[in-house]
Order: structure tokens, then sequence, then C-alpha cells
């Protein structure tokens, strides 16, 4: 009896749950299988057809029901069924097959494949791929400069939408800046003024759409000689050539190629061998020979429902998850259950495609390929009687169906060492693929430790390369190390746990004595390299693979070390040799690999006996940019006439400087001046780098009150902010001398300082005198001062002093002898007709008595103006 109940009572018992699923334009909630995560959910609900009505009690509301239906209806219609209780056990077991998650078929309404066909003995053959190649490349630019191009007719039109005002003056670019500026960019693009006036208009934006630069090239399937391309002559490389451009499979066989070209037309189907595995542990092989019968009688109805296709009737099995059933069974050698599988699939499509022939007739091309298909099934030891009898509804049954809807519905990924899994709550995270964490079970390996390798510990506590006891003793403390600590929970880039906000930027400053900039990392400066830096960031984050795993079992590692890409690869050879199509599954070559790189792989996969090989370059990185130099503008020819005028002007250039502040250090020198403005009296304490540049500044005043006092100590703040971010004391002496307040008059305490018109005019005529050696603002200097305590001028010549009265005994720690002293030297004496005078009298405009004679001119020294005298 065909089709037994198998699946049916299994897809009975399946949990299933309302599910809201998130589309693009509504939540749409539907019966699901709870198993099932939301993409594959979503991927049924692409597949379902539209055109029929919801049938919300069923699982994914009855379109599953649907589509068997309409195939059991049209293969009764058709003959491919006995009687009518064959055909309710056709629909009922496909249902459950499909509902199980054991199976998906490809879309019956999906447009089918085309191929170009290209024999390298031909004497056009070189031509003609080097026409195809430039075809391929004609379109992937008009792609791109048709994309650029319609964007940039797009942002004008977003420069007038989003310009405010007058709409005449938004569409006008000389009103509207943004709008001149899109309009060159469109220009610069391509495009003609008329399109840009378009635009401006609003016109014709709906017709920008460009196509896409990335849509899918029909692939060209080459026959090749392996001897030709093994030589690596200039059919070799005029194939590769062709192959940087497009998708190129160069098949070594005539058989090969009739096979590879049907199998880019024929139905699919793919298989879930791990769901399988897990449905029917005990009766895999029953079951998986059910299975087959079922798609290869769905796929040939398939096929009737579709647009006319090919005379051979190509049908495709796609093994889903067959990495991870193989490693389960045998993960020391997985090639071994990987070809026994494809023996029994293959064996079992050839049987159920003969029984359809005898049912319904072979496939027109079947007279022409019978010879040649028997063969190869004797050869690898397949029954061939029943289809010498009856013949094969399908010419070419593949093993290989590349189709990545397909694999969405059943649920499989890519080999890996880790997957995504979706948690009851939608969450998504990563865990340990099940088919190693089996393997490693039963190698009886520590899977926590396994998944500690893989996933991290999210700490630092016992770190190699960067640990919390070298933190301390680079001075972290506890405060620091619990900020790390719970940054490393949430981010993804080990940098950002040593950067402001989680570490303050004062500890990296006045603790670690770093100044950072924008941008860098704090490890490498603290003396990390990069090697202990990897290696603390993979303890953390994990790695992506158990490759370098030191506890791994001897007997996995094999296995650990291959890469899931490589591992696939490997099973596609061992399944092969029996499918009727050459495996065409690209291998991706290194995105700068030239055409001599693709032509030595076409080589070796010729030399190694390849039945195919499909070369690809992989795409360049998204972040990839040339370093180029700027442009100068071109240089126009001097005219002969008139002569050129040679004119001198001076060029300036602004150049923009990254501002960090410069710490002062924790000791650090100054001086205290103590002076009295008003009757008022202030305290101006200064403290400057090594090299004796001011740095900070404190103003203290006394008998104030309290909002003054603050005012002043806050004022003191800020100015030694900007100083710390080198802000030139110049600026904020120009800036604040002259000043008029209260308290103001005359100065006393300062040896070259009698009088101020503010608090803020004292303070910074000091530190210009004193930093700046501006004596244009002392109404003294200091060889004027009353050095000898004599009322009067200087004595004959100024005397040395003694250290002690400049430098701080205890800011030395008596580093500074005893008998130090400053000599004055290279100060030249002011002579009586440079000296300035003092004239007696009032200043006119404040009313200061120290009137200075400049030139013969007085000056004021008080606030800086140059009155009139009355002689």
């Amino acid at each position: 009896m065909r089709f037994k109940p198998l699946f049916t009572p299994l897809s009975a018992a399946v949990p299933v749950a309302l599910r809201e699923i998130e589309r693009a334009d509504a939540v749409e909630s539907l019966l699901a299988p709870e198993a099932w995560p939301d993409v594959q959910v979503e991927a049924w609900i692409d597949w379902a057809d539209a055109s029929s009505p919801p049938q919300p009690d069923l699982p994914l509301n009855g379109a599953v029901h649907d589509w068997a239906a309409r195939l059991a209806v049209a293969g009764r219609e058709g003959g491919a069924f006995a009687n009518a209780a064959e055909c309710a056990r056709f629909e009922a077991e496909l249902t459950g097959a499909v509902l199980l998650g054991l199976a998906a078929v490809s879309d019956a309404d999906a447009p089918a494949a085309t191929a170009l066909h290209l024999d390298l003995s031909e004497p056009e053959a070189e031509r003609r791929l080097a026409e195809q190649a430039a075809a391929w490349r004609r379109d992937r630019l008009a792609g791109q400069a048709a994309e650029a191009l319609a964007l940039a007719l797009s942002n004008v039109a977003d420069a007038v939408a989003r310009c405010e005002g007058d709409a005449a003056a938004c569409a006008d670019p000389i009103s509207n800046p943004a709008l001149t500026r899109a309009a060159h960019v469109a220009r610069q693009c391509g495009a003609a003024d008329a399109d840009i006036l378009r635009a401006i208009k609003g016109e014709g934006l709906s017709s920008n759409a460009a196509p896409s630069a990335d849509a899918p090239q029909t692939p060209l399937i080459v026959l090749a000689q392996p001897d030709t391309v093994a030589a690596g002559g200039p059919l070799a490389l005029a194939l590769a050539e062709t192959a940087l451009e497009g998708p190129v499979a160069a098949v070594f066989t005539p058989a090969d190629a009739d096979a590879a070209a049907d199998a880019a037309v024929a139905a699919r189907a793919a298989i879930n061998l791990p769901a399988l595995a897990a449905a029917l542990p005990q009766a895999f092989a029953s079951a998986l020979a059910a299975l087959t019968e079922l798609l290869v009688t769905a796929l040939d109805l398939t096929l009737d429902a579709q647009a006319p296709r090919a005379a051979a009737r190509p049908i495709a099995f796609g093994l889903g998850g067959l990495t991870d059933w193989a490693v389960s069974q045998d993960p020391a050698a997985p090639a071994l259950p990987a070809a026994a599988v494809a023996a029994q699939v293959a064996r079992c499509a050839n049987a159920a495609s003969a029984d359809l022939a005898a049912r319904l007739g072979p496939c027109v091309e079947w007279e022409a390929a019978k010879d040649e298909t028997l063969a190869a099934l004797t050869e690898r030891g397949e029954p061939v009687e029943a289809l010498r009898a009856h013949g094969r509804r399908h010419a070419a049954i593949s093993l290989f169906a590349d189709d990545a809807e397909l694999a969405l519905r059943l649920g499989v990924s890519p080999f890996a060492a880790t997957n995504v899994w979706q948690t009851a709550d939608g969450e998504v995270e990563r865990r340990l693929r099940p088919a190693l964490a089996v393997a490693l079970t039963r190698a009886g390996a520590d899977i926590e430790a396994a998944e500690r390798h893989l996933f991290g510990r999210r700490t630092l506590a016992e770190a190699p390369g960067v640990s919390h006891a070298r933190l301390r003793e680079l001075g972290f403390t506890d405060l620091e190390l619990e900020g790390i600590e719970r940054a490393l929970s949430s981010v993804e880039d080990f940098a950002a746990a040593f950067a402001p906000p989680v570490l303050d930027e004062g500890f990296i400053g006045d603790v670690l004595g770093l100044t950072l900039a924008p941008g860098e990392a704090l490890l490498p400066r603290l003396g990390f390299d990069e090697a202990a830096i990897r290696a603390a960031a993979d303890y953390v984050f994990g790695r992506p693979d158990l490759s370098d795993w030191a506890d791994a079992p001897e007997a996995l590692r094999p296995l650990l070390s291959q890469s899931g890409e490589v591992l696939e690869a490997g099973l596609r050879r061992a399944v092969e040799p029996f499918s009727d199509a050459p495996d065409l599954t690209p291998v991706t070559l290194d995105w700068r690999a030239n055409r001599l790189d693709l032509a030595r792989a076409l080589s070796d996969a010729a030399l190694n006996g390849r039945r195919a090989v499909a070369l690809r370059r992989a795409e360049a990185p998204a972040d990839f940019r040339l370093r180029l130099p700027e442009m100068e503008a071109p240089r126009r020819e001097a005219s002969p006439e008139p002569a050129p005028r040679t004119v001198e002007r001076v060029v300036e250039k602004v150049v923009e400087r990254d501002r960090t502040r410069r710490r002062l250090p924790d000791r650090r020198k100054g001086y205290i001046q103590k002076a009295s403005v008003g009757g008022h009296k202030v305290y101006i304490h200064t403290g400057e780098y090594e090299d004796g540049e001011l740095g900070e500044i404190f103003i203290d005043m006394h008998k104030e009150g309290a909002a003054f006092r603050s005012m002043m100590n806050n004022f003191a703040i800020a100015i030694s902010i900007g100083l710390q971010y080198e802000v030139p004391l110049d600026e904020f002496v120009d800036a604040f001398v002259f000043t008029r307040f209260e308290p103001s008059g005359r100065v006393t305490g300062n040896d070259s300082i009698r009088s101020a018109t503010s608090i803020l005019d004292y303070v910074f005529r000091e530190l210009g005198v004193s930093y700046l050696d501006r004596r244009e603002l002392a109404q003294v200097t200091p060889e004027a001062a009353n050095l000898d305590g004599m009322d009067g001028g200087p004595t004959e010549a100024p005397q040395p002093v003694p250290a002690a009265r400049f430098i701080s005994k205890g800011f030395a720690r008596g580093a500074a002898p005893d008998n130090l002293i400053v000599a004055p030297f290279g100060r030249k004496e002011p002579s009586a007709r440079t000296t300035p005078s003092v004239q007696a009298g009032p200043c006119p405009e404040c009313g200061d008595l120290m009137l200075t004679d400049r030139n013969g001119t007085p000056v004021c020294g008080a606030c800086g103006a140059a009155p009139k005298v009355q002689g």
C-alpha cells in the first residue's frame, strides 16, 4: 500500500499555539507549532497562497492543508493515484510531514530559472566569454550609476520639501542653498538639467526607482575539457575573467553539463534530516524512504502545475541539516553517514520515479538519457530492473537544491559552532549547536567548558593578559573595577569598557596620568600589547569556534579544527556521486582575487577530478574606502598678453587643532600675591606646569559677601579650565584689563601695580606682568621700585637676591642649596631719555594721580587713556 500512515498521527500530537507575527504593515495572528521560531513561521506565511481563504482553526491558517489538497486533486485527475483512498493518504501524509517540519517544497508559481550554455571547444568561445563578461560588467555598473542618480534626484526633491517658507523661493536654487548643493550633486551623477527641474517640481519620482545593482544574474554553464582548464591557457584565463564578473560553472563532461542545465529549472524540495531523526529515531530509514516517495510525487505534481518545463522534468532534493545530522551520527568521520543517506535518498527517488512512470509514462528525454543513466546507476550498485521495465518519470534527479526560502521554512542554517535560538519569551540568544553538543557529550567533554570558551565569561576575574591584579598594580581601585565589570555584561567592544563614561576622565588624567585623543584606546597606553588584549577579549566575549579549545577531546580535534564551510564542502563531495547533477555550490574566493587566482582554482579542480566547479569572488567589505589624496584644482594656462602682474598675498590657512585638557601635576609650584585694592584685601594664588607656564589661579577675598566671593572663586575656576585647554593667557589679559567696577582705586602691597579700575583689572595686570612680561600694564617697574628701603629711585645697580625669596623650601623639599642666589644680569638700565616720568595731578578721565609721559604723550597708567593735559 502506498503512503502508509506514518506522519499524520505524529503531526496530530504537535503542540500549536496562537502566534503574533509582526509583518511590514500589520501584526498577523495565527496558529503555528510552538517549537518554530518567528522567522520560520514568517517564511511559511510568505509562502502561503493569498488567494485561499484563511482558516484560523488550522495551523498556518490552513495554507498547508489547501496546498496538499490541490496537489491531491491534480494527482487524482491526472492518474497519479490508484483510488480515492490512496489520494487521501497522500494528502494527509504530505500535510503531516510539513507541519512536523520535516519537508518543504518550492513554490508552484515560482518562475523557472534559466541558464546560459557554452562549449569551450567552440571556435567563438573566447569571444563569447568576453562579451558575456562585458555584459555583466555593464549591467553592474549601470545599476550602480542608476542607483546613485535616483538617490541624487530624490535628494533634490527632498531639499524642496524640507524648505520652510515661500514655495517659489524654496524651488529656486538661488534662494535655497540646500537645493543648489543637491542639484550640483545630481548634475555630477549625470542628471540632465531637465530631470533636475522635474525633480524640483516633484514629477516622475516614482519612475526614478533604479534597478538594483545586485539583481540576480543568469548563470553560465561552460562545458570544458579538464586538460584545457588544467593547463591554464588563454581559454582558461578568459573563463576566469568571466567568472570575475558573474556566476560561471565549469563542467567537465557532456552528461554533467546537461544535468546541470536541467537542475537550473528543476522543481525543488528539501528534507530536514535532524528533525526526521528526532521525530522517528527508531525508524529513520523507513521514514526517510516514505518521505522521499511523498516528495517525488509532490514534485511531479508541482511540475504539472507550473509553466511548461524542460522535457526532462528534472527534480532536486536538498538534504537540509546534513552536516548536523552527520556530525551527530559519526563526528570522527561524518562523510560516511552523509554518503549513506545520499545513497538511500537516490535509491528511493529512483524507485518512486519508476513507479510514476509505470502509471503516467516516462519523460520525453528518457530514451536519450536511458543508457547513460542505467550505466551510472549500475556502477554505483542501485537496482535498475524497474527502470528498465518502465523508465523514469524524471530524466535528472539531483541531490543539490540550494534554496534559501526552503532553508528558512525548515529552520535549518549553515553549520557553525553556535546557532541562534529563540527563547519562549521571544528573545534571541546564542547557544552551542545541538549536533556538537551531542558529539561532545558522547566523547566525555565538559559542555559547560565548551560554552564558556564560545560565549565567554563576561568578567575579567582570572582573565589572561588583562586581569584584576594587573589593573590594581596600575592604580585601578574597586570602584573602577566594579564599573568595568558592569560594562562587560552589556558591551560588545572590549575597548568600550575602558573608556568614558565607564572610567572617569579625572581618574584617567589624574590617577593614570594620561591624556587620550578622541577614539584612542586606553589599554595600549597602559602597556598592554595586542596579544594580551586579544586574549582577555576572547576570555570575556568568547571565540567564534572551538578550533583552539585546549580541553577538546582528541577524537574530535579534526572535526573542531575545520570551519563550517569547509566541513559542508567535504560532505557535498561525499553526496555528489549519488546525484545525477554535479554540485554547483560556488566556492568563494577573496574579494581581492584576480583572474590568475580564479584560473589557479579552476586548474586545481580539474586536476583533482571534480565533476564541476563554480567560483565567485566575495563582495568587498562595506566599510572599504580607498585613501585618495586631495585633488588639486586644474591650472589655467597663462595668457601671453597682457603680461602677468606679480601680486604678493599673505594666505592664511586655518588649521583646526584637537583640544585636549592639559592636566597640572599633583605637586605644582606657583606664588601667592597679597594686595589691597581700594581697601579690599585680595589674595592671588597661581599654579604652574613644570615648564613654568600658568595653569590655574585662585582669587580669595576677605570681608566680602558670600555671593561675591563665590562668584570670584568660580570665575577663577573658569579661567583655570580655559588655561588648561590652551587658551592663551594674552587673550584673558586683553579681555579683562581696564574693566570698571567697585572695588577699585589705589593698590597697596604690589611692587608693580599702584592702582586698578576693578579687581579683575588688578588680577590680570598682575598676571600679565608676572607671566607675560607685559611691562606696559605696570605703573611702576621693579627696577624703579623701592628696593633699598629708602624713598626714591634705586641704588647704583641691582644687587643679588637670595634664591630663598623665590623658591619654596617646602616645594623643593631641601633640594635647593642654602647659598643659592639670583644675580640680575642681561637687563638694560633704562636711560634718562626713555625712562617714563610720573607727573603729579589727576587724570582727567579717571581721576587717578598716575600720568606717565610716553614719547611726549601723557598716558594714564590706571585707565590707559591718553588725555590732553593743559600746559
